[in-house]
This record gives C-alpha cells, structure tokens and sequence, in this order.
C-alpha cells in the first residue's frame, strides 16, 4: 500500500450482520491508512446497503488530494447487501469470504464495497479480510493471476476497464423493472410441495439447493425444521413467519429478507399470494414437528387473540 494513501469509509449493516460491522469499525478505525470511518448504524439489509452504496456512488468530496472513498455492508450471509449495494452506479461490491477473495476482488473488479457474513465470518477474519482489501491495489498480482503479474493482453484491457465500468449504468429510455429472479421465474413450471397444501416450488440448484416458491394466499406451512440454514427474498406477496425456537414473528412482504438458523423450528402463513427466492446453506430437506390441524389451530387462536386486544 502506498504510503500517503488514505480511506473514508462508510459502514451499515442489519441486525444480523450489526456485531461483525461495530467489530469492522473498531479495526478500521485503529488502522494508519483510513482517515475516517463513518457508520451508518443499523436498517434492513437493502436500506443498509443503499446507504452505504449512495456515499460510494456519488461522494461529496471528490478531489484528487481528498481520501478514497470505500464502504463496508454486512448482514447474514453477505449477500443480500451485495446485491443491493451493486444496484448503484460506480460500486463494486464483493463477497468475501477469505484474504485471496479480497485480493481477487481488488485486483480485476477495483472492489469498492466490501461485503461481509455477519454469520459466517468471525471478526478475526473479518479484520484480515478487510486489511487485504485496503491493501491491494487494482490490477495487483492475484491468486487469479496465478500471483505473477498479469500479462500485456489482460493490462491493456485493465487500461480500459475502469472508465467503461463507470460508464454502466447510464439511462437508456424508461426504467426496465425485470429482475434476474423475476426473468428466472418466467415460463417455470413448478411441482407443488405434497406436504402443505397450495404450496408449489421448482428448485434451481440441487446443492446448495435454491428454489422458486410460491403459496397461494391463505396457506400454512405447519411448523417445521430443516438441517441447513436459509435465507429468502419474498418477490411478492403478504406472510407471517412465527419462530418457534426464537419466540419472535416477523411479517414479511415485497423485497423483505428473513435468514433462519438450521434447526429452527417455525410455522407460516400467507394472507396474500405470495411468491419468494429461497437459497438453503445446504441440501434440502424438511422435518414437521406438528400436523396442519394443529398448525391452524395455533395461528388462528394467536391472530383472533391480537384482533380482540386491539
């Protein structure tokens, strides 16, 4: 790392991904090449990537002598910030999950937003992580490059890279509102799912498995447990998730992101047609721990009790 070079970063994370960002903070905060560290507290994941993202995209000080600006977006797993940190023009956000990763990143993407699992990644790594990311430059030798530096054809297209990735995106008549997800879902056909009734599904990958999903409005999922952890995205839609294991409900819509633990036990559901991405840190697989009549009872008595309180 160049000597007078000097950071401004800017953090944000969710709830999950809060006690690996405030642990990020205090390092960077001790380390000699950042100059500030400015944490944006705590919001859903998108909001906390957007926030970091806006700062990244369009700095307020942008003269050559001023600091570079970088940011750094934690929530479970990494990914759902990423996703949305890279809707902005000029960021480029990675996931990383080891050094080699950061120094991948840097060296061919110029990786400005770092992203990070506040599950997954310890704070330990996290700081080794985060120091390899500040440390290497772009176009810097590489576990890609094989550690040797890159040869003439691929420096000459690094000569270009930067100024044609700033250039995308740039507005190209209205507004396309498709989605990778929403494009992968069209023309799927789906299997329903024998075990809740009006639920459907088409996975995608076996291992580690991802599936389209999608209830009808009405569905419950009775309560029920898998061996991996996952995470999802809700396209569209209205539902109730009650973690059992947690004691806690969380009422999901469109764009909302929930991750659940392996093992947790938890109950659904759907007051409106709804449809959602999940991934699973594993392979699939699923264990009632009651019966549909059971799960009915249950949701009904809670719903009509919180109708009568109000």
């Amino acid at each position: 790392m160049a000597a007078d070079r000097r950071f401004k970063i800017f953090a944000a994370a969710d709830g999950f991904g809060q006690p690996l960002k405030d642990a990020v903070v205090a390092h960077l905060r001790a380390h000699p090449a950042v100059a500030e560290v400015v944490d944006l507290g705590v919001d859903k994941y998108y909001a906390a990537a957007a926030a970091v993202a806006r700062q990244v995209s369009s700095p307020s000080d942008s003269s050559p002598d001023g600091p570079e600006v970088r940011g750094v977006v934690v929530c479970g797993t990494g990914a759902g910030v990423c996703i949305f940190a890279n809707k902005y023009p000029r960021v480029y956000a990675t996931h990383c999950a080891s050094p080699a990763d950061a120094v991948n990143t840097r060296s061919i993407n110029a990786c400005n937003v770092l992203a990070l699992s506040g599950i997954a990644t310890p704070p330990d790594a996290a700081a080794a992580i985060a120091d390899t990311w500040l440390a290497t430059p772009f176009r810097a030798p590489c576990p890609a490059s094989g550690d040797a530096p890159w040869p003439e054809d691929i420096q000459r297209f690094f000569d270009t890279a930067p100024e044609e990735m700033a250039a995308i995106p740039e507005p190209q008549g209205p507004p396309d509102s498709a989605c990778a997800i929403c494009c992968l879902r069209s023309g799927m056909e789906f299997e329903p799912v024998g075990i809740m009734p009006g639920g459907e599904m088409r996975i995608v990958r076996e291992s580690p498995t991802s599936a389209y999903v999608r209830f009808k409005a009405g569905s419950v999922e009775p309560a029920h447990h898998h061996t991996f952890g996952h995470d999802l995205v809700v396209i569209k839609g209205k539902k109730k998730v009650w973690n059992l294991t947690k004691k806690e409900r969380y009422d999901l819509v469109d764009g909302d992101f929930l991750f659940t633990p392996a093992g947790d036990v938890h109950r659904v559901k759907y007051f409106e047609d709804t449809e959602f991405f999940i991934r699973w840190d594993g392979h699939w697989d699923i264990f009632l721990d009651e019966d549909l009549d059971t799960a009915h009872s249950a949701i009904d008595a809670e719903l009509g009790a919180a109708s009568n309180s109000k």
